[in-house]
């Protein structure tokens, strides 16, 4: 029970993933897991701040290895989580944030199946639309395309452990959220094997 917490956090464009992650980690109690990807760096972003900047060689070879805790191939380049930095993460105490997609989240559940996956959302699929549309920074293809994957992605909801909504202007109670279901999971039973021999061997 001294090992962090392995939680997943899923959501569409427009959930406030970044703002409701950016109050867990906070607190000091949650790290965010950098992902590696064979993509070039864009302008402005750091290796081992953004991403992990590596080969598509090196990445292969780590995937050959079992170093990739789960891994995915998108227009062309690879993105994955770290397994070894993950764990040591784990064996911290610390709880670990992996910010990913419905098909990496479905590939965590089955290589750790404690892994928490939450799914945040907006309260509605009208309020996700209007803070895409409120954002104005893409084109109405892109918005219409990311609508159309919303759509696909909630398909995969029955996969996850919970669902967690953030309503406008209240992104830090969508993180207090979070942080009452981890609290619950590490008081459930099934991560409390053996309490009564623990109970009486005192």
């Amino acid at each position: 029970m001294n090992k962090g917490l392995m939680i997943v956090i899923s959501g569409p464009a427009g959930s406030g993933k970044g703002t409701v992650n950016a109050h867990l980690l906070s607190s000091g109690d949650f790290v965010y897991s950098v992902s590696a990807t064979t993509r070039a760096p864009r302008a402005g972003e750091v290796d081992g701040v953004n991403y992990h900047y590596i080969t598509r060689e090196e990445f292969l070879d780590r995937i050959e290895s079992g170093d990739m805790l789960e891994y995915t191939e998108y227009c062309g380049n690879f993105y994955g989580t770290p397994k070894k930095e993950a764990e040591e993460v784990l064996a911290s105490g610390k709880n670990l944030i992996l910010e990913i997609e419905v098909e990496g989240a479905r590939n965590v559940k089955e290589r750790y199946p404690d892994a928490v996956l939450i799914l945040l959302l907006p309260p509605s699929f009208a309020t996700q639309e209007a803070r895409l549309r409120g954002r104005a920074t893409e084109t109405e293809e892109k918005i219409r395309e990311r609508l159309t994957r919303t759509k696909e992605e909630l398909l995969e909801a029955e996969h996850y452990d919970y669902v967690v909504y953030n309503h406008d202007g209240r992104d830090r109670e969508a993180a207090d959220e979070i942080r009452a279901i981890l609290t619950a999971e590490r008081a459930s039973l099934r991560r409390n094997v053996g309490v009564a021999e623990r109970y009486f061997a005192n």
